[in-house]
């Protein structure tokens, strides 16, 4: 058993440098790939990029059209879709489990770990849903990020509209004053599709599909049936951008309030039980000495 796991241990070793050589020489041609459109690749995932586009050009058109299309659509609400397609997705959940296994078979021939079986699986299971809770991290974050600058873009988009500019302007002028952010991105695409020809309302309703957030949906629809119903744009503006405030004043105070409760656990399993330590170990040791 111990000479099986020695020699999986160099197998792991082994496929390790091959895939450092693999990188580096693959390095040059990822390089040239046309990524203007796109974001930057993070270090981490720029190291392993090389074996992801082979993993995503070789093993992904084995899945369907229709699992393809789902991650790509979960990648477009997550606004993880500048970043890698549905099958470099794919393909990076693959290469994470790949990895995870190499790393846990050198841990277990290493530390000689009993149930080896048992550590590689999870240590698989792991690798390959890693990349899931990473999305699931990023699309929090970037709610978080469009609901907090939601109510100044709104506030830059009313004044802009109240001094003459059309909604088309005004959302130009927002994006020239108001912080970067998922939502200057998310304008932006709205700006460029209705530079292509698409409507402004088709255009909106692109941008609150994508982002899938009630403040972002509600303002949209404001502002579609403003259009349509000939009403003040300016005043529905204006009472979105007061109602997006008031909400974020109401969701601070909802996140403070819950805070003395959240303590609570880590109060009563940490800190209370050290406390007793150090207030109770020289009364202990006086005991134990008389």
């Amino acid at each position: 058993m111990e000479l099986l796991i020695y020699l999986s241990a160099l197998a792991a070793g082994g496929s390790i440098l091959l895939m450092v050589v693999f990188v580096d020489r693959m390095t040059p041609e990822v390089d040239a790939t046309d990524r203007a459109w796109m974001d930057p690749l993070p270090p981490m995932l720029r190291i392993i990029w090389p074996l992801v586009r082979l993993v995503a050009d070789t093993v992904t058109p084995l899945y369907s059209n229709r699992y393809l299309d789902s991650v790509e659509e979960h990648l477009q609400k997550t606004g993880a879709s500048y970043l890698l397609t549905g099958e470099e997705f794919v393909a990076l959940r693959i290469v994470s489990a790949i990895i995870c296994l190499l790393l846990a078979l050198i841990l277990v021939a290493s530390l000689h770990a009993g149930q080896p079986l048992l550590i590689l699986l999870l240590a698989t299971a792991g690798g390959y849903f890693f990349p899931l809770v990473w999305l699931k991290d990023t699309r929090q974050r970037r709610e978080r990020d469009v609901i907090r600058a939601l109510p100044v873009y709104l506030d830059f988009i009313t004044m802009a509209v109240e001094a003459g500019l059309n909604l088309t302007g005004a959302l130009q002028q927002a994006m020239q004053k108001a912080p970067e952010g998922a939502l200057r991105n998310e304008f932006a695409t709205v700006l460029r599709d209705v530079r292509s020809g698409v409507k402004r309302a088709d255009a909106l309703r692109r941008m609150a599909d994508r982002l899938d957030i009630p403040d972002v949906t509600s303002f949209v629809n404001a502002v579609i049936q403003a259009e349509r119903m000939g009403s003040s744009m300016a005043a529905v503006l204006r009472v979105q951008a007061e109602q997006r405030r008031s909400e974020r004043f109401q969701r601070a105070e909802k996140q403070a309030m819950q805070a003395p409760v959240k303590l609570i656990f880590p109060l009563i399993v940490f800190i209370f039980p050290v406390t007793f330590i150090v207030l109770g170990f020289p009364i202990a040791m006086k005991f134990l000495h008389q």
